[in-house]
């Protein structure tokens, strides 16, 4: 089932920083709304027509944000709303009115989901479900029809809830299956029944719905109005902007805990951050159900259960050494056994999203060779104190780095979706110096290049980067830069995001009349510019393209900005005034990319990843699901056999590999702990794993009997390595693909 989620994506984004905060008061909607639109009118890059035309973009999207599955509206709904509202939103945006509207589909939306409950509930009671019947639903509903009245959306209810039924039935069977081999508890003797269990997971998402304020639907409503520009124009609510900071500052005033909504609505404690607020009180435990929090340790309790995620958490977050009481249920404890922890809100970092490194050593004495990694999660910073910053992380990574005498240097930006364009104009010059990064321009068509602001080059030596398709913006014009540079190799899936925009987040408040009610009136993020690599090409659709391409599953998905609605359009520019490369040759692509082809066709690990994307693509070219319990199993038995009869060959496999890593090298951890270390850690996967924070164990996550990677190390990793060993042999002391001044 296909959620509106209130903790929208908030990243990939380019973000330049220009919000206030917000207060716990309420806001007058229909005056953002407008300030919202007359923003997006005058400051958006695309200068589109806030007209008729554009009102049936908004009203499409709205429709989308609420029921994107269309699962609860019916066809007739529609119509009346589109012959009522289709062509109306622009003129009651602009009027002030625009929340009459929202409000209005909301309410019959929020009527569906009430009607649709009690189907739910109807059928899980009443209800015969056989399963031997020749029955199918569709895998993606993004572009089906929507039910013909009351039947035809129980109908359709049936469907959905068969298939929930079923899926979750052949769940169990295989999870029992598989502990009972493995002489290990049930995981669901403590469950409800499968039934109980589908009850629970629709009850909780129909409350949260039922329970949305005046501030929860103007979210959906100028979301929809925002994305109706762009894919990656915002509009986030106060409490929605908190979490926005908490992202591109990686960290937070809280208790350093990890939450997780159950379907019975309680929240359960997922994680602990060690030495962090809740660790350091001692009497929160992981799995402990949290019903109530006391905001302020006041008196003033707040039933929680079935409560949005995201409104748990800003209920749990607050005032920097400010008291927060929990009312819990203790794991393990006696049925309704409760107890309150009172506990006081500190600074907390999230280690765990910071930039980190690793070195290996292959080989001893003379002939080692050192290479360096570092991952980047994000290009977060702190846009108020500057005290956060991705580039000086990484800048001091790299120092020791060099201290440890690398031969050549990898940057892991896969999973980055982007954050500070000023992190990333600095970084780019770790590696190029102090020559174009990145080109912008405006809505005007001026273009202006932007030079990163490090005159010299702190490494020169052999590079490569990894990118995937969570690679986005930012980590695009990084990964860009050093390609059109002829810096580093690029390897990865067959593309990144495609994300070639610039956003500015502005607050909304500014923009009102000191009369008007603007407490928690949010902000809008809104796209500016576009930017372009310094050849010219824009990363707008097409992203940035590896010069190894490496096989992955999801390139059979639709992932990226080509698929975004309403994205803007790819194009190019002239190159950068200053641009002045390296030259091809001095990266030896032909051999590495002829190296890299041998051992692809070889490996066992890349092999099953093509094989399995042609099934992928199969299933959702097929796009159907089937509800009959015997085909299933037959398929879910094939998938078995294959998951198998591959960890019976991976065992062996992996094992010899790791066997042969120990010999073949040695493995350090570096992180922003280590700097000062007389001599770098080695890595250990078990004790590393968790030392920024203590997770609950998952008895079902525990049954998977699939064996880790050897040494840790993924085949786009490994393969990686490989190409970066291949490039320093080949440079061979000549410094030919390092930064000197032959130019093209």
């Amino acid at each position: 089932m296909k959620k509106p989620t209130m903790l929208k994506c908030l990243l990939p984004a380019l973000v330049l920083w220009l919000v206030p905060g917000c207060s716990m008061y309420a806001a007058d909607f229909n005056r953002v709304g407008k300030e919202m639109v007359r923003i997006l009118k005058n400051g958006h890059y695309a200068k589109l027509k806030f007209d008729d035309t554009f009102s049936q973009r908004i009203f499409e999207k709205y429709l989308d944000e609420l029921d994107p599955a269309r699962l609860y509206f019916e066809k007739k709904d529609v119509e009346e709303l589109q012959k009522k509202y289709g062509d109306q939103l622009d003129d009651l945006i602009d009027g002030e009115q625009s929340m009459v509207a929202a409000k209005e589909i909301y309410d019959l939306y929020r009527q569906r989901v009430e009607e649709r409950s009690k189907v739910v509930e109807d059928l899980l009671k009443e209800h015969e479900f056989v399963f031997d019947r020749k029955e199918a639903i569709q895998r993606d509903r993004e572009d089906a029809e929507r039910a013909e009245g009351a039947v035809g959306a129980r109908e359709l209810w049936r469907l959905q809830i068969k298939e929930a039924l079923l899926s979750e039935t052949l769940r169990r069977d295989g999870i029992q299956r598989r502990a009972k081999e493995q002489g290990k508890k049930d995981p669901f003797r403590n469950q409800p029944d499968v039934k109980k269990k589908i009850s629970q997971r629709y009850q909780r998402f129909f409350k949260t719905i039922q329970g949305a304020d005046d501030e929860d639907i103007a979210n959906y409503f100028l979301s929809a109005v925002a994305r109706s520009y762009d894919p990656h124009s915002e509009y986030f609510s106060a409490r929605e902007l908190q979490q926005f900071q908490v992202g591109i500052q990686n960290k937070l005033v809280g208790i350093g805990a990890l939450l997780r909504a159950e379907d019975d609505g309680a929240t359960k404690i997922e994680g602990i951050v060690n030495n962090g607020p809740a660790d350091k009180q001692g009497e929160l435990k992981l799995k402990d159900r949290v019903i109530g929090v006391d905001s302020k340790n006041s008196g003033e309790w707040i039933d929680i259960m079935f409560m949005p995620l995201d409104k748990v958490v800003e209920k749990i977050r607050g005032e920097k050494g400010v008291d927060v009481a929990l009312k819990v249920e203790p794991a393990g404890g006696a049925p309704g056994e409760t107890k309150i922890i009172v506990i006081k809100r500190e600074e907390v970092t999230m280690k765990d999203e910071l930039a980190t490194a690793e070195v290996f050593v292959f080989g001893e004495g003379e002939d080692a060779v050192k290479l360096g990694v570092i991952k980047i999660p994000s290009f977060y910073f702190d846009p108020d104190g500057r005290t956060v910053s991705v580039s000086r992380d990484v800048e001091k990574l790299l120092e020791r780095l060099k201290k440890e005498k690398i031969d050549g240097l990898a940057i892991d930006l896969r999973g980055n979706g982007g954050g500070s364009l000023e992190e990333v104009k600095r970084m780019t010059g770790f590696f190029v110096g102090g020559g174009p990064v990145v080109q912008i321009k405006k809505t005007n068509g001026f273009v202006r290049s932007l030079d990163s602001p490090i005159r010299k080059a702190i490494y020169d030596g052999p590079m490569l980067v990894w990118t995937d398709k969570g690679s986005a913006s930012a980590s695009e014009i990084l990964a860009g830069a050093l390609q059109d540079y002829n810096r580093a190799v690029i390897i990865g899936e067959s593309s990144t995001f495609g994300k070639g925009t610039v956003q500015q987040p502005l607050g909304i408040a500014r923009y009102m009349p000191a009369v008007a009610a603007r407490d928690r009136a949010g902000a809008v993020k809104l796209t500016i510019q576009q930017f372009y690599r310094v050849a010219g090409s824009s990363t707008q659709k097409k992203g940035v393209e590896p010069d190894i391409v490496l096989p992955s599953m999801r390139d059979a998905l639709e992932i990226g900005e080509k698929y975004a609605e309403h994205a803007l359009e790819h194009d190019t520019i002239q190159k950068a005034r200053n641009f002045e490369p390296l030259k091809r040759e001095g990266l030896f692509l032909p051999k590495l990319m002829s190296q890299s082809e041998k051992r692809v066709k070889v490996n066992r690990d890349f092999q099953y990843t093509v094989d399995d994307t042609k099934r992928l693509e199969e299933r959702l070219k097929k796009n159907e699901i089937s509800l009959n319990k015997k085909e299933r199993e037959v398929e879910l038995a094939e998938s078995e056999d294959r998951r198998r009869k591959r960890n019976v060959e991976r065992r062996k496999r992996f094992a010899e590999i790791e066997k042969k890593d120990g010999k073949e090298f040695e493995l350090f951890r570096l992180t922003l702990d280590d700097l000062h270390a007389e001599v770098l850690p080695k890595v250990d996967r078990e004790k590393d794993a968790e030392r920024h924070m203590r997770v609950a164990e998952d008895e079902v996550e525990d049954l998977d009997d699939t064996p880790e990677w050897p040494s840790g190390i993924d085949p786009t990793k490994r393969e990686g390595l490989a190409v970066l060993r291949d490039l320093v042999k080949v440079v061979d002391g000549r410094k030919v693909a390092r930064l000197v001044p032959n130019r093209e």
